[in-house]
């Protein structure tokens, strides 16, 4: 077994999503979902070889977007191409905007909102330089029930707004990173994993 698969992340009961109020696609109002899933008492940490199989949980993934605007007003945007070498299997070979992944439970704080700040700083730290003063904001949620991805996990979306475009991927399993204008991203949506069409759909069109 890899040591991805061998890690225990944090999940939610998937009907504890649901009773939140259903969607397929990008909520753009995260707040109430946080305020339920977040909650220590319906949080746990499970194996992930179990939960990447199990529709009965979601595991939170942070999903941050690197975004900058020129003094022109043009909206530029991170991207990358994910490698073999990356976590999930599923998505090797795809095109990506978000940056995060699971949370551990070497994360553990005393609040759950703490243990999720602490593994998304984490993941940044893993996965990229950020060289560039920055404001950080959540603006949504992504469900797909419609992949066998999507259906195990729950994306929560931060937008990063940088001064200036100086991101830099850390891992050499990241390859063809840079930021692209969002028009040139739009125009070619099938080569990116399904998350990151949702967000460029539901943030950038």
């Amino acid at each position: 077994m890899s040591v991805h698969l061998a890690e225990r992340v944090l999940v939610v009961p998937t009907e504890l999503f649901r009773s939140v109020g259903y969607f397929q696609g990008f909520c753009h109002e995260p707040q109430p979902y946080l305020d339920a899933l977040l909650r220590p008492e319906h949080t746990s940490y499970r194996p992930r070889a179990e939960v990447e199989e199990d529709p009965g949980y979601k595991q939170l993934i942070p999903y941050v977007i690197f975004r900058h605007r020129d003094q022109d007003g043009r909206v530029s945007v991170f991207q990358y191409t994910r490698g073999k070498g990356q976590g999930e299997q599923r998505l090797h070979s795809k095109r990506s905007v978000g940056v995060g992944g699971h949370i551990s439970i070497d994360d553990d704080r005393p609040a759950a909102h703490e243990t999720y700040a602490e593994g998304m700083r984490r993941e940044l730290d893993e996965e990229v330089f950020v060289e560039s003063p920055s404001r950080l904001q959540c603006v949504g949620l992504i469900n797909d029930d419609e992949t066998p991805v999507g259906r195990v996990h729950l994306g929560i979306v931060h937008l990063c707004d940088l001064d200036r475009p100086l991101v830099r991927p850390r891992e050499d399993n990241v390859h063809a990173a840079g930021f692209q204008p969002v028009e040139t991203l739009l125009g070619a949506l099938e080569g990116f994993e399904t998350w990151s069409q949702i967000c460029l759909r539901a943030l950038f069109r």
